[in-house]
């Protein structure tokens, strides 16, 4: 069975969150438990938990089909020590939010090199910083979201997601998030059913079909191969309906959250609507 949602607002409380996803009849969600373009975030205090409970209990979207993003400020890849520092101090901080919120899993972007180090170095280090990360927290998962490889920008290729994963000591703790954008402009084709199934035999052959545990569903502005990241609306993009048909009707893609963070919010309930409609 398939879970979709979005990628819904948090403003004035995580609590919002699952009363947003309910107005839109999402089944699963994505949210930024904290501001996601500042370093620090006022604790979690009571009154804010029991609402969280309460309207997640509400909204029956079980925490499984809940992936919670991190700072867009994190880059776990830094060559600068301070940096590379004060981004896992980050990402430990935003792990231990989700167990507070009783969430099992935490979706990031690997990191960058910023044009300072190799690929392989930055790896290294996106790896290194995982490992202490999840030493100093437990339970939630990290799951490691592919790029598109704008700029220097590691993890649009399914390498790199396994090169990271390789190095990860606790293998139960990580994961992978496959957005359909980021897969298409870093040059994976899913348009075509031959297509789509060569791209998801490579990734369950080079990554492996158990580590994808939430995907984001949208179409793309940019054309295949192009390595740059805009989303667009679902069948409005280079992508087109079908690839999201394969998924609805792909068992790879059951019990985990499949979230929209298309263009236009206002149709975002249609969208979940049309992509259920094409379970056949």
């Amino acid at each position: 069975m398939k879970f979709v949602g979005a990628h819904v607002s948090s403003s004035g409380g995580v609590f919002n969150a699952p009363k947003n996803a309910i107005e839109i009849g999402a089944k699963a969600f994505a949210l930024f438990t904290k501001n996601q373009r500042r370093w620090d975030a006022k604790a979690l205090d009571t009154k804010t938990l029991d609402l969280w409970f309460k309207n997640l209990e509400e909204s029956k979207v079980l925490p499984k089909h809940i992936l919670p993003h991190d700072s867009y400020l994190i880059n776990l890849g830094n060559h600068d020590v301070e940096k590379r520092q004060k981004s896992i101090d980050a990402f430990i901080f935003e792990l231990e939010r989700c167990e507070i919120l009783g969430l099992d899993r935490l979706n990031f972007h690997p990191g960058s090199h910023l044009r300072k180090i190799s690929e392989e170095a930055c790896l290294d280090f996106i790896a290194e910083s995982i490992n202490i990360s999840l030493d100093k927290t437990k339970n939630v998962k990290a799951v490691i979201e592919n790029t598109a490889g704008q700029g220097s920008n590691l993890g649009y290729k399914f390498e790199h997601l396994a090169y990271i994963i390789d190095k990860i000591e606790d293998k139960s703790r990580v994961g992978v998030c496959i957005d359909t954008c980021h897969m298409f402009t870093a040059g994976y084709d899913i348009r075509t059913r031959e297509a789509y199934d060569k791209t998801w035999k490579e990734f369950d052959e080079v990554v492996g079909a158990d580590y994808l545990m939430g995907m984001h569903l949208n179409d793309s502005k940019p054309e295949l191969g192009s390595r740059v990241d805009r989303h667009d609306s679902l069948g409005e993009g280079k992508i087109g309906w079908d690839a999201f048909e394969f998924i609805m009707n792909d068992s790879r893609m059951d019990d985990i959250p499949l979230v929209l963070e298309t263009i236009d919010e206002s149709i975002w309930g249609q969208e979940i609507e049309s992509l259920y409609k094409l379970v056949h």
